[in-house]
């Protein structure tokens, strides 16, 4: 395998059909494109509760294609807002017209995944709840696997199938009981850090103000 070829998986809830394409709903973490994992557990937690689940195995050739890497901090955080509809234009102008300058002249996204423990922190910060100093603090704590986001025809083109496996119903039993256990550590450890933290920062109303 050369290094232009990277092993990844993909979660389907209904099997794909046709050609790979970049639409997946619009409020993902990198926005509307086809999602890949580093790992398989994390695809396999979003689609266990669905009746015709599949995985997939897939590669891809990153060729002639433009990554952006997002790096895990307050950046990644703003920028899954952005994508999630979180931080529009009218909260801030100009950290809006930055994020939607992320996606010109990108194929692939390549950043962390906000994975079941991280969906309660990040909406906590969302909310107002703690600060962009304890969400820093969270997501360094949380193990979170990376994610390739084909935001293009060209890089979806890129992508080849090389297994496909419905899940069983024993594997989806398995998968909701983990994806289960996830959040509530995802709860527990945002609750100890945001106690210690809970002075420290600046909260995301601020941070969109400014």
């Amino acid at each position: 395998m050369t290094q232009n070829i990277i092993h990844l998986y993909h979660g389907s809830k209904n099997g794909l059909k046709g050609k790979i394409q970049p639409l997946s709903r619009d409020l993902c973490d990198f926005g509307k494109g086809f999602y890949m994992g580093s790992e398989s557990t994390q695809p396999q937690t979003l689609i266990c509760n669905y009746e015709n689940a599949t995985m997939y195995e897939i590669q891809l050739n990153t060729t002639n294609l433009i990554i952006k890497d997002i790096p895990l901090n307050l950046d990644w955080a703003l920028f899954v807002a952005f994508n999630r509809g979180r931080l529009t234009k009218e909260l801030s102008p100009t950290l809006y017209q930055k994020y939607d300058a992320y996606k010109k002249g990108v194929d692939i996204f390549k950043g962390f995944i906000a994975n079941d423990r991280m969906f309660v922190v990040l909406d906590r910060f969302f909310d107002g709840e703690i600060t962009d100093k304890a969400l820093v603090e969270c997501l360094s704590a949380l193990k979170l696997g990376q994610q390739y986001v084909a935001i293009t025809q060209k890089a979806c083109d890129a992508i080849s199938i090389i297994s496909e496996k419905k899940l069983s119903d024993d594997e989806k039993k398995r998968l909701i009981s983990q994806s289960e256990e996830n959040r509530k550590l995802g709860i527990s450890l945002a609750n100890d850090i945001c106690r210690q933290y809970r002075r420290e920062g600046r909260y995301f109303d601020e941070i969109i103000a400014e």
